[in-house]
């Protein structure tokens, strides 16, 4: 998608260490919602207040009051939370009207994957990995 640049606003978050899985559902959460109403919906998943729902592999998940299946991802609505107040500050340096944004775009993609180990009993050692997520966030203006 072409993204007008007089319009939208951008940022990327790169290698962050947080779930894919629950990125992604987040980012189906807050997109095309307004910017301070996605802004409240993650400080409220943050504080416990509101569940994200789960659309996939959500087996075995205990349904959350007015979402079903569903979550309280913390850290990685911290960390998308951080990359909208970043597209937000751009988007008020290249003067536009932050109240007036909305997400146009909101995606994730699976960065590298970071080396570990845990040892084990006998000697042995099983992979420990830790995975890194790449956000990236355009806001748009809408009158």
């Amino acid at each position: 998608m072409y993204a007008d640049p007089d319009v939208t606003a951008k940022a990327i978050g790169k290698e962050l260490p947080i779930s894919p899985k629950f990125s992604r559902e987040i980012c189906g959460m807050i997109r095309g919602r307004n910017v301070n109403d996605a802004m409240r919906m993650l400080e409220e998943v943050i504080e416990l207040k509101r569940a994200v729902p789960l659309k996939r592999f959500n087996k075995r998940v205990s349904h959350k009051p007015g979402v079903g299946p569903g979550r309280y991802p913390q850290k990685a609505a911290g960390a998308i939370l951080q990359v909208l107040q970043s597209a937000v500050a751009n988007a008020e340096y290249k003067g536009l009207d932050s109240e007036e944004m909305v997400i146009s775009t909101i995606s994730t993609s699976i960065g590298r994957v970071q080396q570990g180990y845990m040892p084990r009993a006998h000697g042995r050692a099983t992979q420990w990995n830790q995975q890194m997520v790449n956000i990236e966030v355009i806001l748009e203006e809408v009158e």
